[in-house]
């Protein structure tokens, strides 16, 4: 004897893959996570001075800015510079293959630069970059 198959509404499940949707979304979060680490600002806006010999760096990524009056920026927050060496080396710990740049203001005081240029190669950075303009010839 031979079984009928019934086929209910019951039976018949549609399903929806999500793999992907979950594919894109990875893709997604690895996109953001990997173009938010490129690019890392000081906060602020310097005047820099012009330099005949400037290059273009391309991976500069812990950008620290002063100001005129002496003021120290690292992620768009004002940072003491006592405290300059330990932003760098967290800055640099999340990204190793980052360099440093160094934009200061062409009204900077020299001092300022050097203890900032210190605090950078105490953190062990020894190929810190001054952030300048390229002059017109």
């Amino acid at each position: 004897m031979r079984r009928r198959r019934h086929n209910s509404d019951s039976d018949l499940e549609s399903v929806i893959d999500l793999t992907p949707m979950m594919d894109m979304a990875f893709i997604m979060l690895i996109f953001f996570i990997v173009t938010a680490s490129y690019v890392k600002e000081s906060g602020i806006d310097v005047n820099r001075p012009s330099a005949e010999t400037a290059e273009r760096k391309e991976r500069g990524n812990i950008v620290i800015s002063i100001r005129a009056d002496g003021e120290v920026w690292i992620d768009k927050r004002v940072v003491d510079i006592r405290a300059v060496r330990a932003n760098v080396e967290r800055l640099h710990a999340e990204n190793p293959l980052g360099s440093v740049i160094i934009a200061a203001d062409r009204e900077t005081k020299t001092h300022h630069l050097i203890e900032v240029m210190d605090q950078v190669r105490m953190a062990g950075i020894t190929d810190a970059a001054i952030a300048t303009e390229q002059s017109a010839q």
